[in-house]
């Protein structure tokens, strides 16, 4: 017989009022509000959790709520619906990658070792389960196509901007701003094709090694042209 959405998830996600109850020793936080924050908090959990392991469609608001251990009443009053709760839990994917990818880049001045630093931590980050299913798979699909880049920029470009700002400016290259963010928009493009391709993978883990070799060839290539002294190309003269 098969167990039902409380019982498979529920041990693995502490009641709201005992999670409230930890936090009780907070100071200038009203009881209500611990407990509100604490019912919102288990909600975005079980969503990740069953978005995850059966995807957006597939995952019903009755489930996350047993899993949670709260009433629907309540998932009402913090989330409008289901796409609201699956936003939450895309923005909390994102910036624990944000985090993994920041914390990977710390202590690396050579610009060459950060982008290779930031490249490794990437490929690590796409293996991840709740990545690949929650931001690349589902993320487009729920949140259209406009709202899901949105997401994406306010968080993963910022951190391949500052990558592909330290890797253009090392040399004597003079680039306006502009640029920059055209150079960061194609690299940006890059990794976001290449996350796709390891999630659609049968085996993500060679993919992901294949997308590691491939970015890291590119890299590769601009530092070359960096230490050589090469020039960009110019571009090209308009012609009405």
């Amino acid at each position: 017989m098969a167990k039902s959405p409380k019982s498979s998830v529920s041990k693995l996600v502490p009641r709201v009022s005992e999670v409230a109850k930890a936090a009780g020793s907070v100071s200038g936080v009203s009881r209500r509000q611990q407990y509100s924050a604490s019912t919102k908090r288990a909600l975005v959990d079980v969503a990740e959790r069953l978005f995850t392991e059966n995807g957006y469609a597939a995952t019903s608001l009755d489930a996350i709520v047993a899993g949670a251990r709260v009433t629907k009443g309540a998932l009402y009053h913090h989330f409008s619906g289901k796409q609201e709760l699956f936003e939450a839990v895309f923005e909390r994917v994102e910036a624990k990658t944000s985090k993994a990818i920041q914390k990977a880049l710390r202590g690396h001045r050579d610009p060459w070792d950060k982008a290779r630093a930031g490249l490794e931590a990437f490929v690590v980050v796409v293996q991840d389960p709740g990545y690949r299913r929650v931001v690349i798979q589902e993320g487009p699909a729920v949140l259209g196509y406009e709202r899901f880049r949105e997401q994406e920029e306010r968080s993963t470009f910022a951190i391949v901007l500052d990558i592909v700002r330290a890797v253009l400016t090392a040399g004597t290259w003079e680039l306006d701003e502009e640029m920059l963010q055209t150079f960061a928009r194609i690299f940006f493009g890059a990794l976001s094709s290449a996350g796709d391709s390891v999630a659609s993978a049968e085996d993500p883990e060679a993919a992901a090694e294949r997308v590691e070799r491939a970015l890291g060839f590119i890299i590769a290539g601009f530092q070359a042209l960096v230490e050589a002294g090469r020039e960009l190309p110019p571009a090209s003269e308009r012609t009405d």
